[in-house]
């Protein structure tokens, strides 16, 4: 099965087992990952930001503006932030590593 790898901000590392198919937001959760994800991951909010790293950024699907404007709510905001919600796992996504933002 793919994984992925969770970053807390104070660097501690979850590597989880992604079933294809699912959310990194639903993926997280599942794994009592601390994301909060307050709209269900309805894209209604960006409490479920994450920064991805850069090896796996361009493997991703492009953002669309939708989420694109949800981020600019987001906090320690990245050239590489996504929302988890908005992430599906996929074969080519295995190995993923994201890092979940400091929440100030």
């Amino acid at each position: 099965m793919p994984y992925v790898t969770f970053i807390e901000p104070d660097g501690t590392r979850h590597k989880i087992d992604a079933p294809i198919g699912q959310t990194l937001l639903h993926i997280a959760q599942d794994a009592d990952i601390d994301i909060e994800g307050a709209c269900g991951g309805s894209l209604a909010c960006a409490t479920c930001h994450v920064i991805v790293d850069q090896d796996y950024f361009d493997r991703l699907p492009s953002i669309e503006p939708d989420e694109a404007s949800m981020l600019e709510l987001a906090t320690d905001l990245q050239t590489t932030s996504r929302l988890g919600c908005q992430l599906t796992m996929t074969e080519a996504l295995d190995g993923l590593s994201v890092r979940l933002p400091v929440i100030w």
